[in-house]
């Protein structure tokens, strides 16, 4: 049995408990919280459930320790750079992260991959929502003056989408402060974003979210190829759960000596089931 452990537990902590209860190969070796002691830990691989923001300090701390971790460090600019950082650590201490263990960028980036591998020229467009992004919503909640917040993706079409932000506001806060500190936040500043003061973001939370994943492109010398991906989600439950696959493949890649920090587009996809390889070969190929 593998064991997992749960740094954070807020929507997605609580969805990967869930995802690790319901898996025929994984135990739960505990839920921790961001002020615990990191070194009573012990598991095989600690899924960092914090925010975004806070990933690259406890997959560090953890990595150094020679525990596995997985995460869904979800801002796309940065993720080469915070792979690099967590690869050398993983390399000096036999340990495995992957990293940006979600759907988008995740199983999505995969999605991207293979599309791309049958039509290499072309256009992939990926178009999110309409729903409730995490990464959004916990950059928003983050800001000085919000009380609590809800940020909703709307696709506008062609990789083009508009943020939809509401917030409740702390006593005494300034409505024009908050909203400017929004719109200058790297997850709104370079997209279409609208910040809408209300009186309860609970009477509007909804946890659904999906995507449109679209490429037009050429195969060989063969154009008119097109390929299309749609999903509807429950968004925490999603992430969640493909990160407890994750941990799956890095115990796997660990065991076999393949020491580094990885995306999902790095990874052998039969590494994130459970069951032999021959089992999935003949249930898959």
């Amino acid at each position: 049995m593998i064991k997992i452990a749960i740094l954070g537990y807020g929507n997605i902590g609580r969805a990967a408990e869930e995802a690790i209860k319901a898996a025929p190969d994984m135990q739960l070796a505990g839920i921790y919280h961001h002020n615990d002691c990191l070194d009573c830990i012990d598991a095989d691989v600690v899924l960092v459930a914090t925010p975004t923001r806070e990933v690259q300090k406890f997959a560090t701390l953890l990595a150094a320790r020679g525990i596995c971790t997985v995460d869904s460090f979800d801002i796309h600019g940065q993720i080469w750079s915070l792979r690099s950082s967590l690869d050398a650590v993983c390399q000096a201490n036999h340990s495995v992260s992957i990293l940006s263990a979600g759907w988008d960028p995740g199983t999505d980036s995969m999605v991207r991959a293979l599309l791309k591998a049958m039509a290499p020229k072309g256009l992939t467009y990926t178009n999110f929502g309409p729903g409730r992004s995490m990464g959004h919503t916990v950059a928003a909640k983050a800001i000085k003056g919000v009380k609590n917040a809800l940020s909703m993706t709307i696709p506008l079409g062609t990789g083009i989408h508009r943020r939809m932000v509401y917030i409740e506001l702390e006593d005494g806060a300034d409505f024009k402060t908050v909203e400017a500190a929004i719109l200058a936040d790297d997850y709104f500043a370079h997209d279409e974003t609208h910040v809408i003061p209300v009186d309860s973001v609970d009477a509007l939370n909804n946890v659904a979210h999906g995507v449109n994943l679209v490429r037009s492109g050429v195969s060989g010398e063969t154009h008119n190829q097109r390929f299309e991906f749609n999903m509807t989600i429950n968004n925490p439950a999603l992430t969640g759960q493909v990160m407890v696959s994750c941990a799956r493949a890095a115990v796997r890649m660990r065991d076999r000596g393949e020491f580094g920090a990885k995306t999902m587009i790095e990874l052998r996809p039969i590494d994130l089931l459970p069951g032999s390889t021959e089992q999935n070969i003949k249930a898959l190929v």
